[in-house]
């Protein structure tokens, strides 16, 4: 009977251990200007469970990210929601980006993106409303290093944009 109640305990204590660490909700993406490559290269890391969910709700209810049960299609429909969610001006113009893949790293998604022929960069404006239709709280930090210049950005449901100048 004493088994019983620590296994009960055990299995109450993990379930709200979950709960708890997923109470924040966040992506963290890193963009770095390669002058010398004339390319704009983006690293997104994503929570997989949180991507996965938005996955199966947006396109597909059977997709599991990681596994042997992911399918060909896994990686358009990344690309074609990232690509409605993040948006990228240079000096002024939109500029749409190539999808390289993504590769997993324990519990985060990281999603390759980049930016071709690129030579100079004098303002750089980022939306990016990433899980923002399946997470109101989700926070999304951007890091940007463009000509020298190191800016962090937190984007939120309310300010999901920012804009770095270069005089």
């Amino acid at each position: 009977m004493k088994f019983l109640r620590i296994a009960l305990l055990a299995c109450v204590l993990s379930f709200s251990a979950y709960s708890y660490i997923h109470k924040y909700y966040i992506s963290v993406t890193q963009i770095d200007y390669v002058k010398e490559q004339q390319s704009v290269q983006i690293i997104s890391r994503i929570f997989i469970d949180d991507l996965e969910s938005l996955l199966r709700e947006r396109y597909d209810e059977s997709i599991t990210l990681g596994s042997n049960k992911e399918t060909s299609l896994t990686d358009s429909y990344i690309e074609k929601y990232l690509s409605e969610k993040i948006k990228i001006k240079i000096d002024g113009k939109d500029c749409g980006f190539k999808y390289l893949g993504k590769e997993f790293d324990v519990d985060i998604v990281k999603v390759y993106l980049e930016i071709q022929g690129i030579k100079s960069i004098s303002s750089f404006q980022i939306t990016n409303k990433v899980l923002f239709d399946l997470f109101k709280e989700q926070n999304n930090m951007v890091k940007v290093n463009i000509n020298s210049t190191k800016k962090s950005y937190l984007l939120t449901f309310q300010n999901y944009e920012a804009v770095l100048n270069f005089n």
